[in-house]
């Protein structure tokens, strides 16, 4: 099935972020533990008060933009996951059941030291960090969020890859009674997603933990996604359960699905367009003018060499 064309989010009326929080807390009869107690210098709070609305301890990135933040109700309540429904708003709808913990990933494949880590033991692999990064829909909407999350060259370096690894598949979770877009065959579960090593390896590549100072809504991909912000947000793969390091290209779920529209490197570029609508303009989520996309979503400057001497046409 293909990505549905979304309409226009009205920029009037951004509920207050509190009281947006708390009205979700009423209604789903979710705990928010805001203001609980840091589980050491360089973790999160303890994993079982680890929910949505949980304050993180963070530095500030030095990657990060200046441009102006998307507002924390759009962020949560706009976006895809399949998982819980295809409608931009099923996400924030049908996700209080899900349980992000306890939680593991398991790091595998052509590495000297595979290795399951829990979700303390992933947030404590090096400081957490905000990074605030341009982020880009293929179907020509953007935003502005401050991810909390570390560089996913830690977990990567944390397993000593080999070097027949030339590539990193990553896997979600699959929970139908959980998750009730799984109930159907939109796509082939699970969700799974790959970057080339490279890619893997460069400093702008995260795993998000949290989003506005806070633990990741389920609705957003908790507890655990990747954010690769020079690509298109279906990249992005949400509710991370398995990491494996291969010597070849892995699947990729929209490339399966369509490869004619999503190639495996997805890259934000404004001279390839989607065979449905240009890409070479965006709508920011909140404002009403459409504005020039950026190569690399704007950040050409430090990725454009992985690409060097590529067909980006071909390659798309």
């Amino acid at each position: 099935m293909l990505i549905k064309k979304p309409s226009d989010i009205p920029s009037s009326e951004i509920t207050d972020k509190k009281l947006y929080i708390n009205r979700r807390t009423f209604i789903t009869g979710a705990a928010a533990i805001a203001g609980a107690a840091a589980f050491g210098i360089r973790g999160l709070v303890s994993p079982e008060e680890a929910v949505a609305g949980t304050k993180l301890q963070f530095a500030k990135s030095k990657f990060s933009t200046d441009e102006k933040q998307t507002p924390y109700k759009d962020v949560t309540t706009y976006n895809n996951f399949y998982e819980f429904g295809t409608d931009k708003y099923d996400p924030a709808n049908n996700s209080s059941a899900f349980k992000p913990l306890p939680w593991t990933v398991r790091v595998e494949g052509h590495v000297k030291k595979p290795r399951t880590f829990d979700y303390e033991q992933l947030t404590k692999l090096t400081g957490l960090e905000e990074r605030v990064y341009r982020m880009r829909c293929v179907e020509g909407w953007s935003m502005v969020i401050p991810w909390i999350g570390f560089p996913l060259s830690a977990l990567l370096n944390a397993v000593e890859p080999l070097s027949k690894a030339k590539y990193v598949a990553f896997t979600s979770i699959v929970r139908p009674e959980q998750m009730p877009g799984q109930r159907r065959a939109v796509l082939d579960w699970p969700y799974v997603e790959g970057l080339r090593m490279d890619e893997a390896m460069h400093p702008l590549a995260i795993l998000a933990v949290g989003l506005y100072g806070e633990t990741l809504p389920n609705q957003n991909g908790a507890p655990v996604r990747l954010v690769v912000p020079w690509k298109y947000g279906f990249k992005g793969i949400k509710s991370i359960v398995n990491i494996k390091l291969v010597e070849n290209q892995p699947p990729a779920t929209w490339n399966i699905s369509a490869p004619g529209e999503y190639g495996f490197y997805s890259n934000v570029n404004p001279e390839v367009d989607h065979p449905r609508w240009s890409q070479a303009k965006e709508r920011r989520i909140g404002e009403f003018f459409k504005r020039p996309t950026l190569m690399f979503n704007g950040y050409a400057d430090q990725v454009g060499s992985l690409y060097s001497g590529m067909d980006l046409k071909k390659n798309y």
